[in-house]
């Protein structure tokens, strides 16, 4: 065999690998997790979060650059404190998974412990409007999402993990309180359109940095340019849902999941002014509850050309 063979029977090798490993390896993490108390498993998540801050972690590294954007005004002890409690959090949402996606339904909604908002979506659907919710990464929000899908019709976007074999997993456990997963295609677009525009619901995900140009604009959050999805205020317009925002924020024994209205502005016609609002009202969600957005994610990358990589030596 060549080397070029013995590379690509190495890199075949890997992949199957891969692809036959991760679910066991998800499925025995979301089973472990299960079997303790929330409060057991949270604790372990806790752990999770200070040895990713004691190892210099990837992610301790992209947070400490997210929080000093985000965040100048704190000095370095505010956002070193910050940085732990991200991390922390970050490793919380890890292990309380086997409970959020493994447990029937019905033991994870007692995991609910405050409903925040929720007559905005019933008024909105007695007007006979379909409502779009903003979920940003912050607190839980898979459990946003099966609280979503327990409020009306629920269609929701998905995109197919790099390990193709988990999708039966994730397909499984997101649509367990009876929302639908459509993909991220034309058709499954235009299915979500329609179920919104006859009343139903959406919850999408307004802070993924899009990897396609045609996907996103330039747009203040914290202060500063991200590349942000067009594809929150473009729903919004071409369904004429109500759009609120939505978070399952995390607390003592469980979640407080609240949903808000939003300014004038995501509904804009002026696509740049829509984004800009969006961000702002994802400000809006995090502002009392930094520590539980994902500042480990690289918020800030941006593939346009000739913008700032604010991560290029992490």
């Amino acid at each position: 065999m060549t080397v070029d063979g013995d590379v690509s029977a190495m890199k075949s090798f890997r992949h199957t690998a891969k692809r036959r490993l991760a679910p066991l390896a998800v499925n025995l993490l979301l089973g472990l997790s299960a079997m303790l108390p929330l409060n057991g498993a949270r604790a372990l998540g806790r752990l999770l979060g200070r040895i990713a801050w004691w190892s210099n972690s990837k992610w301790r590294r992209i947070a400490e650059r997210n929080i000093a954007l985000a965040y100048p005004q704190l000095n370095p002890e505010q956002s070193q404190a910050l940085v732990r409690d991200v991390l922390s959090e970050a490793g919380m949402l890890v292990f309380e998974m086997g409970h959020v996606w493994r447990k029937p339904w019905r033991e994870t909604q007692q995991y609910i412990l405050e409903v925040e908002g929720e007559s905005l979506v019933h008024d909105a659907k007695a007007a006979g409007r379909g409502v779009i919710v903003l979920g940003p990464h912050v607190g839980n929000w898979e459990v946003l999402g099966l609280h979503l899908s327990t409020l009306g019709d629920l269609v929701a976007l998905f995109e197919p993990p790099r390990i193709d074999s988990l999708e039966p997993l994730i397909r499984e456990a997101r649509e367990r309180a009876g929302g639908t997963l459509v993909p991220t295609t034309p058709r499954g677009l235009a299915r979500l359109v329609r179920n919104v525009r006859e009343g139903g619901i959406s919850g999408i995900l307004p802070d993924q940095v899009p990897d396609d140009l045609n996907g996103g604009a330039d747009a203040l959050f914290m202060g500063h340019a991200a590349f942000s999805a067009t594809l929150a205020p473009n729903l919004i317009k071409r369904s004429g849902a109500v759009a609120l925002t939505g978070a399952a924020y995390r607390i003592p024994g469980g979640f407080k999941v609240c949903y808000r209205p939003v300014s004038n502005h995501v509904y804009d016609d002026d696509l740049e002014v829509a984004v800009t609002a969006v961000n702002q009202e994802v400000e809006k969600v995090i502002a009392d509850w930094g520590g539980q957005y994902m500042w480990q994610y690289k918020r800030f990358r941006s593939p346009t050309p000739g913008a700032v990589d604010h991560y290029r030596d992490l």
